[in-house]
């Protein structure tokens, strides 16, 4: 195994999870659960790639991808704002939409090759031992924006005015209202916001990570795991920017482990018995699953800090959250 090599993939891998997990939390910073990120990955996927292989632009399919994602989540937004309907159901519905639409329009495009996102270096970072090779060699753009994105999204909701305003619109919704603040168009916005990062997320994976294919087994379960992510780092992007990289260097670890007859000199188990193997890849989405769990309990997420009104819906006027 190369640890650099482990390392520089997962920065690669963990960026797409990055995007989704930090759309979702916002999503949730403003009470609203939105359970079809895969969907909408998904579909992100699909219109990326196929708007990059009629039009032979990347960039544009990247574009295209997060708008298509967006309008999508708005479906959530409409269902769960104006209709008040339950945020778990309507989610779930959303995975199935965003699964449905992307096999269907992305019929025929499996075995195609559609233009590519390049890869750059960072010129003079790129030379220093060990760390450039890692985080400023051969990668691309969505990566190096990824190392900034995380830290700002966390000042902004922070430190600045329009991110207290999302704080309060996700604690305390009828203060929110009593101070001004249009809670329902708040809640459209960032769930908008939201689906743009995960169709961001998966337009990723179809144009960079894994880059000029297409299938409907592009995400794999990512979107679940961003949700997951959301739960344990606690709604903080910092965190669940640390946690995707940290997942995607373990998914290449794991790659490599496989792939090894000799580790410090000892028969790898994981090579001899590939049932090991799939054991250690289905760990992560075991995990997902207990997070998912925790964070289906009203009490538990106030326990690991949840927004308040997480998953209520607001009605002007009501007395309540």
């Amino acid at each position: 195994m190369n640890l650099e090599v482990i390392l520089h993939a997962g920065l690669a891998t963990g960026t797409i999870l990055l995007f989704a997990s930090i759309g979702e939390i916002l999503a949730e910073r403003s009470g609203i659960l939105n359970l079809g990120v895969e969907g909408m990955m998904l579909l992100g996927a699909m219109t990326g790639f196929s708007v990059s292989l009629v039009t032979g632009n990347a960039w544009l399919g990247l574009a295209m991808a997060m708008l298509a994602a967006g309008a999508l989540s708005l479906a959530h937004g409409l269902v769960t704002i104006s209709f008040q309907a339950d945020q778990v159901v309507s989610g779930l519905s959303l995975t199935f939409l965003g699964t449905g639409l992307a096999l269907v329009l992305g019929n025929g495009l499996t075995g195609q090759t559609a233009a590519l996102i390049p890869n750059y270096d960072i010129v003079g970072l790129a030379s220093i031992p060990f760390v450039g090779p890692v985080f400023f060699k051969e990668h691309s753009p969505l990566v190096y924006i990824g190392y900034v994105f995380a830290p700002l999204t966390w000042y902004y909701i922070e430190k600045t005015r329009p991110g207290m305003h999302l704080r309060a619109v996700g604690e305390k919704p009828v203060a929110a209202d009593t101070m001004g603040i249009n809670v329902y168009r708040s809640r459209y916005f960032y769930v908008f916001v939201g689906g743009c990062l995960a169709g961001l997320a998966g337009a990723t994976i179809s144009l960079s990570v894994s880059p000029g294919w297409y299938s409907a087994q592009t995400t794999s379960g990512q979107g679940w795991i961003a949700i997951g992510l959301v739960i344990f780092a606690q709604w903080n992007p910092v965190r669940a920017a640390l946690g995707a990289y940290l997942f995607g260097a373990l998914r290449r670890a794991i790659l490599d482990l496989q792939g090894s007859r000799i580790i410090l000199g000892f028969t790898n188990p994981l090579f001899i018995n590939s049932n090991f193997g799939f054991f250690l890849q289905m760990a992560p989405y075991l995990l997902t699953i207990l997070a998912l769990v925790i964070g289906a309990r009203a009490a538990m997420r106030k326990r690991i800090g949840a927004p308040a009104a997480l998953g209520e819906p607001y009605v002007r006027g009501e007395r309540g959250l």
